[in-house]
């Protein structure tokens, strides 16, 4: 059994160092380049319900769309969350933001901006 653990130990930190490897090169391609000084930011797009549905954008400024969403005519048998938060971000990618990430209430939007 002990000549088993010189083996084991080395197996281990071959893992370790493999991992530590896997998990840094991602992060290093995501690193903008050393002449760009461009960064993110985000806002919330949030559900909650058609009157109150609302966008926080950077800074901590939030609008209500609701006046924007009742304009909208929604199909009979179409999810009235779905149709109007889809018709939320269609508008916002019209200046330039895009998908971020969601969850089950709120869409997540980045847009990249230059220093």
């Amino acid at each position: 059994m002990k000549t088993l653990r010189p083996a084991l130990v080395v197996v281990t930190v071959a893992i370790a160092a493999a991992a530590w490897i896997a998990l840094r090169l991602p992060l290093q391609a995501q690193a903008p380049a050393a002449g760009s000084p461009a960064a993110n930011e985000y806002l919330t797009l949030r559900w909650a319900g058609r009157e109150n549905t609302h966008v926080i954008r950077p800074g901590g400024r939030v609008e209500f769309v609701g006046s924007e969403l009742r304009k909208l005519s929604r199909p009979d048998r179409c999810d009235e969350r779905a149709f109007y938060m889809n018709c939320a971000m269609n508008g916002l990618v019209k200046e330039g933001w895009e998908f971020a990430g969601m969850t089950s209430d709120e869409i997540v939007m980045r847009r990249t901006i230059a220093h």
